[in-house]
């Protein structure tokens, strides 16, 4: 198995750190999660194919330790599971040289993303180009402080706004190509963890970013074996 395959998929739903915990289902030579943020902010969705394990439901309490723990490891190694009947005690990794063994954690601990039900009609969908999304990147590295982003329509002219307020203040304006608008009001998102949903999916040539009047947003990669979809929820605007 591929080690960098692996740290990947781990990367797309770990997000930096804003998911930490997460149960992973592998099946048919496919591995998957749910996942939600401890903010509650973001609802992901994350699939990679040609991998091949056995079937299991794994419990990743830790997944800051278990990214130590790999770092160890060269880039090939083998993935095995220590199980107790039906349940997934610990996994075991090994390189041609070393191994590693990481306590795998009861999922009933494991928070467990709501199922998305009466999703609302997206009115706005904005093309991220690979140019969009390494502004947006850049945007928010260079207002390190700064938590929120505004997305602002016209129904003509859209613009993703870093550091938007009725006031002054420093921020990054981005415009934005649509292929469908409307005019809605503007809606405010988690910035940092926008900002780490892009960093873990720029490898992507081209992803559609949706937007609902309603106050939730999609946005969906697809690249190689994987396949991610991603759900923000609206923060309130205090401006």
């Amino acid at each position: 198995m591929n080690k960098q395959k692996l740290t990947r998929f781990i990367s797309k739903y770990y997000l930096n750190g804003f998911v930490n915990s997460v149960i992973l289902n592998s099946n048919s030579n496919k591995i998957a999660a749910r996942f939600i943020s401890a903010d509650k902010t973001l609802l992901g969705e994350l699939e990679m194919d040609k991998w091949p394990f056995e079937d299991a439901e794994v419990g990743i309490y830790s997944t800051d330790q278990f990214l130590k723990l790999l770092g160890v490891l060269d880039d090939d190694i083998n993935v095995s599971i220590k199980k107790s009947g039906d349940k997934s005690i610990s996994l075991k990794v090994t390189d041609a040289l070393s191994a590693v063994n990481y306590m795998l954690s009861d999922t009933s601990i494991i928070s467990k993303p709501p199922v998305m039900k009466n999703i609302p009609n997206f009115q706005l969908k904005i093309e991220m180009t690979p140019q969009i999304m390494n502004k947006f990147i850049s945007g928010k590295g260079a207002l390190s402080e700064t938590d929120n982003f505004t997305v602002i329509t016209n129904g003509t002219d859209t613009k993703l706004v870093i550091g938007y307020s009725s006031i002054s203040t420093n921020r990054v304006t981005i415009p934005v190509i649509t292929t469908e608008s409307t005019d809605i009001n503007n809606i405010t998102f988690n910035a940092n963890i926008f900002k780490e949903v892009l960093s873990a999916n720029k490898e992507c040539e081209s992803a559609v970013f949706e937007v609902s009047s309603e106050g939730l947003s999609k946005i969906i990669f697809n690249v190689d074996d994987y396949s991610s979809t991603y759900y923000l929820v609206a923060i309130q605007d205090n401006d």
